[in-house]
């Protein structure tokens, strides 16, 4: 992505309820504040504009993070409509300042929004299908830009459920891929902005430790894992079956273990370079 200048107003004086978000040389705008503050946030004159919105929350029955991506020529009546919904407790929608996003326009960049949803994994998208629109070429590429910018905010605005969990940024440098071994088993991954991912394929160990009797918290992580399908028993041993995001390399070593671990001597390059000595020089 390229660079830009994010310019922020808090309309309360309080980052948690309502605010705007801008780019620079960017037509586009922002406006984002929780479902307590409802009717401020539909009170704006931008919520009468054509626009695309988003709807997060967590799921009532499995606990997850949840995300509806909607549009609506008057964003104001679309968002009303999911009144009834009770998972979500923010709302986002972005439109343009020189209302030139046309019914097109909105269709496509929801069906782009709601892919991007769904390939990254990180929520449950509650909408039932993918929209779309056809458009000719000149208003695709500004919607791809309007795309990019739609995705270069949202992180900023507290919702990062379209980021790939590989945290990979076109122009960002390569990151060095760590090696955790324990028991002849190998595990592989790397740091990245949101903490440490480890690689589909990388192996941990079948059992849980004694001591996570003690302290369950890696046994639980573990078990979670196992019933979302991120990690299969085969064997003696449990593998990753895609990417898997951990908050600190501390807590995805300790998955790899089945007990506690400290990430910054358990990872290592393959010529036996700790994260900690990577990180000391």
């Amino acid at each position: 992505m390229a660079t830009a200048t994010i310019k922020i107003f808090l309309v309360h004086g309080d980052p948690k309820r309502l605010r705007t978000a801008e780019l620079s040389n960017w037509t586009g705008k922002a406006v984002a504040g929780p479902r307590s503050e409802f009717e401020g946030v539909l009170a704006r004159e931008e919520s009468e504009s054509s626009g695309v919105y988003f709807l997060t929350g967590t799921d009532p029955e499995s606990g997850k993070p949840a995300i509806y991506i909607g549009e609506g020529e008057r964003i104001r009546g679309r968002i009303k409509t999911h009144v009834d919904r009770d998972f979500w407790n923010q709302a986002i929608y972005f439109v343009s300042k020189d209302e030139n996003l046309t019914k097109a326009h909105i269709k496509y960049l929801e069906g782009k929004l709601i892919e991007r949803a769904r390939s990254t994994g990180r929520a449950m998208v509650i909408n039932d299908q993918i929209s779309g629109a056809r458009l000719p070429e000149s208003d695709r590429e500004d919607m791809e830009i309007f795309f990019e910018k739609i995705n270069q905010l949202l992180p900023v605005l507290g919702v990062e459920l379209l980021v790939p969990s590989s945290g990979a940024v076109v122009g960002q440098p390569e990151s060095q891929v760590l090696i955790c071994e324990i028991k002849g088993l190998k595990a592989r991954g790397h740091l990245i902005p949101n903490g440490f991912l480890i690689l589909k394929g990388s192996e941990a160990v079948g059992k849980d430790r004694a001591s996570s009797e003690k302290w369950p918290w890696p046994k639980n992580m573990r078990l979670k894992l196992k019933e979302d399908g991120a990690l299969l028993e085969q064997a003696d041993r449990l593998v990753f079956t895609k990417d898997v995001e951990f908050s600190s390399p501390s807590t995805a070593a300790a998955v790899v273990h089945g007990g506690h671990a400290n990430g910054l001597t358990a990872w290592r390059t393959d010529e036996g370079k700790t994260l900690k000595e990577i990180e000391s020089v």
